[in-house]
């Protein structure tokens, strides 16, 4: 309990100053680029992300490679992966990186590495006071939930994330140390930044009451299905082509991207400019547009010209390896499409006369927006329930509740139909990462009723079936194992061989292929299905070492191999959790 504390209060003041640094960042590469005059400021402020981009992506390139993306796939990683442990370098490049991306104006959020960056202090506090792995580990999510609570001075939509996307189980054990965590964090952040929510909303609540005219948020909740897994996506498609595109340096690509963020937003500000209303919001965070936003101030055009745009800045922004987050840009874009069909709806009572008993039109665009903010986030990051209870936050007004819950639901499970894989896991699978290599993904269950998949190696040596033993272990050098699959010429599995099968073969001087000396070999195989036990007793009564994993469907299809060592390392690996480090 004292370490969650502590780690609330350092959380809070890490969440509250990372806010501060973006936000004056910000405001002073805004207006030393006005300083350089009327034409020189259409020059300049465009450089600004790709300044940024450029010093980010040296030091994600030499020093940082962490520090790249959101920061809540890296915290999911470490929680199942490494028993929790982020390194309190992690969180301070984290900061600092991010202060300089998002600060000079690249199109993403703060939440996403403030999780990261608490989650540091948090895993950090618990090996500085000795914990067992298992508590180090405990402490990530403690982390988690400080920093959303600070980030947002949100805590019941904290709590609710941090079960939502990191626990797979509810814990009323993990609940005691999160909620003093989160409780701390916001009273640091209120303490420092005031009462309100990170946004503004300011509706009149007699005029913002359950009506008909709130059945606005089931169309609305459809179009955010279908545009958040786009979202999506988009991203997804546009980071594969990032990785593949080998012609410019990696350090060189998020300079890029910050050039391409500059130019859309500067695009963006001049065109909104022409409507009276000109934003900033395409660059970095963009609350202010959300602020006006929620004022009703927006006409159709703009709101429209910002959501079009921040979704092009956000994709490219993240895609070519920025450091930033999510959650800002997912809130940005839902409360853009919120005021969409807000104006729609003014439109429609003004000319057809639709929807009598309309409130002011202020607080109808508002509503609408903070409709859209929520139906987004559930699509999109697909925590349905931190999405009701954040908008609850946010407006303090019940009366949204029921249409909320409308909305979000129905975007949550379009999305969910049209992308099986949530937005953060997908990220990890992108970049070949698995929450499955360690048992704590399935909370306490005996290990052994995993799936061998859980821990097969898929990094295969495998050996040409069409060459002899002497080719092959000349192929082989510096990369010699026990025991080597055989692959014959039309890429099938049709054998095992050992090493030293190999050598007495180039011993006795036989220079027939492999896949000719095992073709009368009876093969022991498995499937992913098998589960670490079965697997182990298979090995133990054929008396063999290691066994490849093939298709259900093609027995001759590799997909891994697994050894008796990489089952005897889980079983440490699990041993070893429950030790002090």
């Amino acid at each position: 309990m004292i370490l969650c504390t502590v780690a609330g209060v350092l959380c809070g003041l890490a969440a509250v100053g990372f806010h501060l640094a973006i936000h004056h960042t910000f405001h002073l590469v805004w207006h030393l680029s006005e300083l350089t005059g009327p034409v020189w400021f259409w020059i300049v402020m465009p450089l600004m992300p790709a300044v940024g981009g450029l010093i980010v992506g040296l030091f994600l390139w030499k020093i940082a490679p962490s520090a790249s993306g959101s920061g809540i796939p890296q915290t999911k990683a470490a929680y199942y992966n490494d028993f929790g442990r982020v390194t309190l370098k992690d969180g301070f490049f984290r900061f600092l990186l991010g202060t300089i991306f998002i600060g000079m104006g690249n199109a993403l959020g703060r939440e996403g590495p403030t999780v990261h960056m608490c989650a540091a202090i948090s895993s950090t506090l618990g090996r500085w006071a000795g914990l067992a792995k298992a508590r180090i580990q405990g402490m990530v999510p403690v982390g988690m939930g400080a920093g959303i609570s600070a980030a947002f001075n949100a805590p019941l939509s904290a709590i609710f994330f941090v079960f939502e996307e990191l626990l797979a189980d509810f814990s009323t054990k993990a609940l005691g140390g999160i909620v003093i965590a989160v409780v701390v964090a916001a009273a640091i952040s209120r303490s420092i930044l005031g009462e309100d929510p990170v946004l503004q909303v300011n509706l009149n609540q007699d005029n913002v009451r359950t009506a008909w005219w709130m059945l606005i948020s089931l169309p609305l909740g459809v179009a955010s299905g279908f545009i958040g897994s786009g979202f999506v996506t988009t991203l997804l498609k546009a980071r594969q082509i990032n990785s593949q595109w080998k012609g410019i340096p990696i350090w060189f690509k998020p300079a890029l991207g910050g050039l391409t963020v500059g130019i859309v937003g500067m695009i963006g500000f001049a065109y909104t400019g022409l409507f009276g209303e000109a934003q900033t919001g395409v660059f970095s965070i963009g609350y202010n547009s959300l602020d006006v936003a929620f004022e009703g101030r927006l006409v159709l055009s703009v709101l429209i010209a910002l959501f079009v745009l921040k979704f092009i800045a956000v994709i490219i922004s993240y895609a070519t390896g920025g450091s930033g987050g999510l959650f800002s840009p997912t809130l940005f874009l839902g409360g853009m499409l919120g005021g969409i069909f807000g104006v729609g709806l003014l439109s429609l009572h003004t000319h057809l006369g639709w929807f009598g008993g309309l409130p002011e039109h202020k607080d109808v665009i508002g509503a609408c927006v903070l409709l859209g903010m929520g139906a987004m986030f559930a699509s999109i990051i697909r925590c349905p329930i931190t999405s009701l209870v954040i908008i609850f936050e946010m407006t303090r007004n019940y009366s949204f509740i029921l249409p909320l819950i409308a909305g979000n639901m129905i975007a949550y499970f379009i999305s969910a139909k049209r992308r099986s894989v949530p937005l953060y896991d997908a990220l990890l699978i992108q970049d070949g990462v698995t929450l499955r290599k360690m048992p704590s993904y399935q909370g306490m269950r005996d290990y052994q009723n995993l799936p061998v998949s859980a821990i097969m190696t898929h990094d295969i040596v495998s050996v040409d079936g069409t060459l002899n033993s002497e080719e092959n272990l000349k192929l082989l050098e510096g990369r010699k194992h026990h025991g080597y699959p055989v692959i014959n010429a039309e890429g099938s599995l049709c054998g095992m061989i050992t090493h030293h099968e190999m050598l007495e073969h180039v011993e006795h001087e036989l220079t027939d292929p492999l896949a000719k000396l095992v073709l009368e070999q009876r093969l022991v195989t498995v499937s992913p299905d098998t589960s670490i036990r079965a697997v182990a007793a298979q090995l133990i009564k054929e008396d063999v070492l290691q066994v490849p994993v093939v298709s259900q469907k093609d027995n001759t299809k590799l997909l891994g191999i697994v050894t008796l060592h990489d089952i005897a390392r889980q079983q440490n690996a699990v041993t070893e959790q429950f030790g002090r480090e």
